[in-house]
C-alpha cells in the first residue's frame, strides 16, 4: 500500500525536476528552439558578463587607510553613485525602448564604464574617486532595469521567469568573482608596480569589462524589431514577431509624453515603485557582511571571502526560486523567501545572540535573490500590453527605489558612530518593516492583477481563445494528472 501510494508523489517530484531544467520544451517546433537558444547565448551571455563589484571591497582592503578615510565616506562614495543612477533611470529605460537604439545602448554604455573603472585605478584624491563614481552610476542606470525590459520583450510565461532569475544570478556571482579577485589581488599583487592590491582590482576589472562591451556590439539583439544581428535570419525574426503576438506582448510604438498620462491612471506604476522601494531600504544592510567581519577582527582575506557565502546562497535562491514561480504560484514563493529574510532581520534586532546563529542569519538574507527578478519577472507579464509603459515603469522602480538610497543609509545605516555598522540600533527594525511591507505589496499586485483579469473575462468572453494561453500571467500550478500548466488566459 505505502509502495502505492508514494508513486503519485515520486512523478509529481519528477515532474517538477523535468519542468525546472526544461528550458526548451520538446512540444515547441525545432525552429523555436533554436531561436530560444540563440536569444539565450546572445542576451544572458551578454548581461551576465556585466556585472562586477569593487567600490566595498576596495574600501575594506585598503582603500579607506591609503586615503586616510573616516566617518560616512563610504556611504558618501555611494550617494554619488545613487544619485547619478536615480537621475538617469527613466531617460535610459526610455531610449532603450526604441528599437533602433535598444542594440547599441547598453554595450556602448559599457565601454565607458571600463574606461571610468581604470580611473578608478589612478584616482590620488577622495574628490576624484567622488566624481568618477558619479559616471559609474550614470553609465549603469539603465542595465539592471533595462536588461529586464529586455527579456520582457522576447519571453514569455516560464520562458521568463527562468531566465529572469538566470541573469539576476549575475550580480552576486559578480561579487563573489570581485570577492576573490580583490583577495588575490590584495595576497599576490599589492605593492607590484607600486600599487596596492584594492588599486589592482579596479585595473583586472577593466581589463574584463572592455571585451565584453566590444562582444556586446556583435551579439547583443536589443528588442525585436532593431537592426539585425548576424546570428538571426529573416525567418528567426519573423518567429520572434509571431511569438510577441501570441504572447499578447505589444510591440513599441510613438514615445510621446502621453505615456506618463496613461501610466498615472493605471494602479501598476503606483504599487510597483512602492514595493521597489521597500524592497532597496530592506535590504541596504543585508549587503554589509564585510563591516561586521571587520569589525569582528576577521583577517582581510576573510572578510573577502567569508560573505561569498551569502552570494552562493543568492545565486541558487535566485535560479531556482524563479524557476519554481513559473510552475507554482508567485505569492507562495514570495512569501517563503520573505519569510527567511524576517527571520534574518529579526536577529540582527535582537543582535545579542551567538555567533553562530549570526553568521546563519548573514547567510539566510542570500534567500531574497529571488524576490527582484520575481518582481520585475511580474511586471513584464502583467504591463505586457504596453511597451512604453513597461519601460517608464521600470525606470520609475529604480528611481523611485534608489532615490531612498541617497538619504537612508546617512540616517539609519551610518558607516561610523554608536549606532554605526554594522549594529544599526535604527535601521534593522525599519528593515523589518520595509520586508513586511514588500511582501504585503506584492501580495496586492497579485490580488489587483487576478481582479482586474477576472473582470475582463466577464466583459469580453468571446475574446478568450485557446490561442492566447501562451503566457502564464501569475499564478501557474502543475497539472497533477497531465504534468501540463494551468494558465490564466492573458
Amino acid at each position: 500500500m505505502s509502495e502505492v501510494s508514494s508513486k503519485p508523489g515520486k512523478s509529481a517530484l519528477l515532474s517538477l525536476f523535468k519542468e525546472i531544467f526544461n528550458w526548451y520544451p520538446s512540444h515547441y517546433p525545432s525552429e523555436e528552439r533554436k531561436l530560444l537558444f540563440k536569444l539565450d547565448v546572445s542576451i544572458l551571455i551578454f548581461a551576465c558578463l556585466c556585472y562586477q563589484t569593487n567600490i566595498s571591497n576596495a574600501y575594506v582592503s585598503g582603500l579607506k587607510e591609503d586615503f586616510s578615510l573616516n566617518g560616512n565616506q563610504l556611504n558618501y562614495f555611494n550617494v554619488c553613485y545613487y544619485t547619478a543612477y536615480v537621475v538617469f533611470q527613466v531617460p535610459g529605460l526610455l531610449l532603450l525602448s526604441r528599437p533602433k537604439l535598444a542594440r547599441w545602448l547598453l554595450p556602448g554604455l559599457e565601454v565607458l564604464w571600463g574606461v571610468c573603472t581604470f580611473a578608478q585605478s589612478r584616482v590620488t584624491t577622495v574628490n576624484q574617486l567622488y566624481a568618477l563614481r558619479f559616471l559609474v552610476g550614470m553609465l549603469e542606470a539603465p542595465v539592471f532595469a533595462g536588461t529586464h525590459f529586455i527579456l520582457g520583450s522576447w519571453y514569455s510565461g516560464p520562458e521568463l521567469f527562468k531566465r529572469a532569475g538566470t541573469w539576476f544570478i549575475c550580480n552576486p556571482l559578480g561579487t563573489m568573482v570581485s570577492g576573490y579577485l580583490q583577495a588575490a589581488a590584495y595576497t599576490n599583487l599589492s605593492g607590484v608596480g607600486g600599487m596596492p592590491g584594492w588599486r589592482w582590482l579596479f585595473i583586472v576589472d577593466g581589463i574584463f569589462t572592455i571585451p565584453v562591451a566590444l562582444l556586446g556590439f556583435l551579439i547583443f539583439p536589443g528588442i525585436p524589431g532593431s537592426p539585425q544581428p548576424f546570428y538571426l535570419t529573416e525567418s528567426d525574426i519573423a518567429l520572434a514577431k509571431e511569438r510577441t503576438r501570441r504572447a499578447e506582448i505589444r510591440r513599441p510604438g510613438k514615445l510621446g509624453l502621453d505615456v506618463f498620462r496613461r501610466s498615472l491612471k493605471r494602479w501598476h506604476i503606483w504599487v510597483f515603485i512602492t514595493c521597489y522601494a521597500c524592497m532597496i531600504i530592506c535590504s541596504y544592510p543585508s549587503a554589509y557582511m564585510s563591516l561586521w567581519l571587520k569589525a569582528e577582527g576577521y583577517s582581510v582575506t576573510q572578510i573577502n571571502q567569508l560573505p561569498t557565502v551569502v552570494s552562493a546562497i543568492t545565486i541558487v535562491a535566485s535560479w531556482l526560486g524563479t524557476t519554481v514561480a513559473a510552475i507554482y504560484p508567485t505569492w507562495v514563493i514570495y512569501t517563503i523567501a520573505s519569510a527567511f529574510c524576517l527571520f534574518s532581520t529579526l536577529c540582527m534586532v535582537i543582535w545579542n545572540i551567538p555567533r553562530t546563529l549570526k553568521f546563519v542569519a548573514w547567510y539566510l538574507f542570500g534567500f531574497s535573490g529571488c524576490l527582484s527578478p520575481i518582481l520585475y519577472s511580474t511586471v513584464n507579464t502583467i504591463v505586457k500590453d504596453d511597451s512604453e509603459e513597461r519601460a517608464l515603469i521600470m525606470g520609475a522602480m529604480m528611481t523611485f527605489g534608489y532615490s531612498f538610497n541617497i538619504w537612508v543609509p546617512l540616517l539609519l545605516f551610518p558607516t561610523a558612530g554608536p549606532d554605526g555598522a554594522p549594529r544599526w540600533k535604527k535601521g534593522w527594525p525599519v528593515a523589518f518593516v520595509f520586508y513586511f511591507l514588500l511582501w504585503a505589496g506584492f501580495v496586492s499586485a497579485v490580488l489587483l492583477h487576478k481582479r482586474e483579469k477576472r473582470g475582463e473575462i466577464g466583459t469580453a468572453p468571446s475574446e478568450t481563445s485557446v490561442e492566447n494561453t501562451e503566457t502564464i500571467v501569475i499564478e501557474n500550478s502543475l497539472n497533477s494528472k497531465t504534468g501540463c500548466f494551468e494558465v490564466l488566459n492573458g
